[in-house]
């Protein structure tokens, strides 16, 4: 005879079955890649103002206010707080824990400087995707000549140090030499050509169109292509010389700041490793020590993870010292330009 009690806990079983079937059914279904087109009162009039304005996900909505997307969209503020909220709501935006936090760390990929030296004082593998990497010196002290081979070795597979991907150079001073290019990549045995390809160069005039750049990026990334690093060279010239005296000097710094933020969104948003170079002054309160000091003041010291400051050294080195990481301790190490751009020795053929 059956009990009640068997019934019962057959009937649980298979409501247990019918649940895990859900579960996994759920778990193999792909999830829908929601975007802006799906929040509440955004049409696709909408859509394109935002786009234009250089907001092309669901974070670059989630992160704004409910005035200014109002304001860049021209939308209430009521339809614009709605939209934000829902858009808070789809990227999850809140805490996580530690573990889930270094999960997420795993996606960092690093490329290589192209001098064991250097990328052991930058943690061990080089120059890391979703962070900022100052590098501030006098004139000759070798930060231009990284950011060739930071753009050469980018391209190169990850298992030889790359991030298998294209790069973007902003030049801002006329430093880009495509000639200076072909011989890192020929050094390195590379096809110059299809290496040249793979570095889109751009050269900014003024801060306005510097600024303008950025949002050109997202949008080639929006396009496809396959960005993995960004070289700006060099940060703050046009800043420097566009808001001089100390009249001028609060408004540099926001318009500066505002920039650095948003090249630090895409950066962690798309998973890419941004190169920065910075001019320098020589401070007249230094009595002590060297004088020199970056550009930007606070602002882009705080923006920058990892700053190093480059200088000449002895029999044609240049000496590295990181200044500021939130992981390392300060260090220096030397290098040398060669032909095959950073290395470890002077004979311009050091081994990888």
């Amino acid at each position: 005879m059956v009990s009640v009690k068997d019934i019962k806990e057959e009937v649980g079983k298979e409501e247990e079955k019918k649940k895990s079937k859900k579960d996994k059914e759920k778990d193999e279904k792909p999830e829908k890649e929601m975007k802006i087109s799906d929040l509440p009162g955004i049409g696709p009039g909408t859509c394109q103002k935002l786009e234009d304005a250089g907001i092309y996900d669901l974070m670059g909505v989630a992160v704004m206010g409910p005035k200014e997307l109002s304001d860049l969209a021209g939308l209430g503020e009521a339809v614009a707080r709605k939209a934000i909220q829902a858009a808070r709501k789809m990227m999850n935006l809140g805490f996580q824990d530690g573990m889930e936090f270094s999960e997420k760390r795993k996606e960092v990929t690093f490329i290589t400087t192209g001098s064991k030296n250097l990328d052991i004082l930058l943690g061990g593998k080089g120059v890391e995707t979703k962070s900022i990497t100052e590098a501030y010196g006098a004139f000759g002290s070798g930060k231009s000549q990284l950011g060739f081979t930071l753009a050469v070795r980018t391209q190169l597979p990850v298992d030889l140090g790359g991030a298998n991907g294209k790069s973007v150079f902003v030049d801002t001073e006329g430093t880009f030499r495509p000639e200076r290019i072909r011989q890192i990549a020929t050094g390195m045995g590379l096809n110059p050509d299809n290496v040249l390809k793979n570095i889109f160069v751009a050269r900014a005039f003024n801060s306005d169109h510097q600024i303008l750049l950025l949002d050109k990026v997202t949008e080639m990334i929006k396009n496809g292509e396959i960005i993995k690093l960004i070289v700006i060279d060099s940060l703050t010239a046009h800043f420097r010389a566009e808001f001089s005296g100390r009249g001028q000097l609060a408004d540099r710094q926001q318009k500066l700041n505002k920039y650095l933020h948003n090249l630090m969104k895409l950066a962690e948003q798309c998973n890419i490793a941004v190169y920065v170079t910075n001019q320098v002054m020589a401070n007249p309160g230094m009595m002590f020590g060297d004088p020199t000091t970056p550009i930007g003041g606070n602002i882009v010291g705080h923006a920058s993870t990892y700053r190093i400051y480059l200088r000449r050294g002895k029999k044609g080195s240049r000496v590295a010292k990181l200044i500021d990481s939130p992981n390392l301790p300060e260090n220096e190490t030397i290098f040398f330009l060669g032909a095959k751009g950073v290395t470890d020795d002077d004979s311009g053929n050091a081994e990888e």
